[in-house]
């Protein structure tokens, strides 16, 4: 959400700042909603201030026995009462219309975001790790997986497309990359592991940023809950409506988590294979820290996922995303993606974003500086550390051999219970 004074003050930088995600210029707008509240709640002011006055002025007229001029003022009072709750409504309208406003458009780009439309746009920032060259030609997953127990014709009956079920040693590599995952960012990089719901309610999802705009995008209960699209949600809002002492500041946490996405705004997109699921899991990464604080932990949560990609020795690349392909809530955002040899592609593994204080404005989560009165808003990161479906994929491409095998890597034995290679069903 947008800080209405900084439009108030900068009308000109916030919307060149839209004009960068690709939207239309909306400052007039907001400032014209802007001063038509504030113009009303000093019309309540106004008249609440004169109803004290002649209310007052009733006794004092009483006490001098002007009788006409009581009665007049209780008139002017009883007039003054049946105005205040129409002014009330009327700003609780314009307030709503507002907050509404301010609630509507995408964050800003930070001042170091390149220009750009769409990921043609992105710029590379660097390149780890050497793609393995095959005496053979390499696989794609979705053909490779299927003799080792990725199986899609199981998953789609059951559910429909875009649901996977895996068996035997397939089942065991995505579970040992998903404590492997938590196990680094628990015990190497710092994160707080969490346990957290799976349903959140609208002030949630509202908070992170994915109602109102993207509420089909999402999946949603009967009694009215929505189910995670990823554990950014319940992570970020575990200090909404809180005020924080600096010294609990940064708060680094984790979870794995099933994930849930309509995917709507994707059709078409991944159709074939594992990459694009209604349902995958993740470990999430979120740090909600002091501002002063976000850039720096912008980098240590890049860093941590790396950190999993070079751990199982996974060719990727680091992107900094444009403008115009960031998602709704970021002010930054680095994309990792690392190299399928079957697609010969690097495709998206994780999305590490700062978010500064557009969630944590909606949130109304807010720290308390050392030595001073007043609050301030929180900064707010999250990112993929990562995700397991994506990264399951990129095993079974990168390690995969001539007979239809798929190598473990080294890093992930100890998870695999003694597993060094997945072998095809006879």
């Amino acid at each position: 959400m947008h800080d209405i004074k900084l439009i108030r003050e900068h009308p000109e930088a916030f919307d060149a700042g839209l004009a960068r995600r690709g939207a239309e210029p909306q400052a007039g707008a907001i400032l014209a909603l802007d001063s038509s509240r504030r113009a009303v709640a000093t019309k309540m002011q106004e008249v609440q201030g004169r109803r004290n006055e002649a209310s007052k002025a009733i006794g004092a007229a009483m006490g001098r026995g002007d009788k006409d001029g009581a009665e007049a003022l209780k008139a002017e009072v009883a007039s003054l009462k049946d105005v205040l709750p129409q002014l009330e409504q009327e700003e609780r309208e314009l307030t709503a219309q507002l907050q509404d406003a301010l609630a509507r458009y995408p964050n800003l780009p930070a001042a170091e975001v390149p220009e750009g439309a769409d990921e043609a746009d992105n710029v590379e920032v660097s390149r780890w790790g050497t793609p393995r060259s095959f005496d053979f030609s390499p696989k794609e997953h979705a053909d490779l997986g299927p003799a080792l127990g990725l199986d899609f014709e199981t998953g789609a009956l059951i559910s429909g497309a875009r649901f996977t079920f895996l068996r035997g040693a397939m089942a065991r590599l995505q579970r040992a990359l998903a404590q492997f995952m938590l196990d680094t960012q628990t015990l190497q990089a710092g994160y707080t592991e969490c346990a957290v719901p799976l349903l959140v309610k609208d002030e949630a999802v509202f908070g992170t940023g994915q109602l109102p705009k993207f509420a089909e995008d999402l999946f949603r209960t009967t009694d009215g809950r929505w189910l995670i699209p990823t554990a950014e949600v319940s992570l970020t809002n575990s200090v909404q409506g809180q005020i924080l002492a600096e010294a609990q500041l940064p708060l680094r946490l984790t979870a794995l988590t099933p994930c849930f996405r309509s995917e709507a705004g994707a059709a078409g997109r991944d159709t074939r294979g594992y990459i694009r699921q209604h349902q995958f899991e993740k470990v999430e990464l979120v740090t909600i820290c002091k501002p002063d604080d976000s850039a720096a932990e912008h980098e240590k949560m890049t860093a941590a996922a790396e950190a999993i990609l070079q751990a199982l020795d996974l060719p990727y690349r680091k992107v900094l995303l444009c403008a115009g392909d960031m998602g709704f809530t970021a002010r930054k955002t680095f994309d990792l993606e690392v190299w399928l040899p079957g697609q010969a592609a690097y495709r998206e593994i994780s999305s590490i974003s700062n978010c500064g204080d557009f969630q944590s404005r909606r949130m109304n989560a807010r720290y308390r500086p050392d030595g001073q009165k007043g609050t301030e808003f929180v900064h707010t990161l999250n990112g993929s550390g990562l995700a397991v479906g994506r990264t399951l994929v990129a095993v079974l491409e990168n390690y995969q051999e001539a007979d239809g095998s798929v190598t473990v890597p080294p890093a992930l034995r100890p998870w695999m219970g003694g597993i060094e290679r997945l072998v095809p069903a006879a």
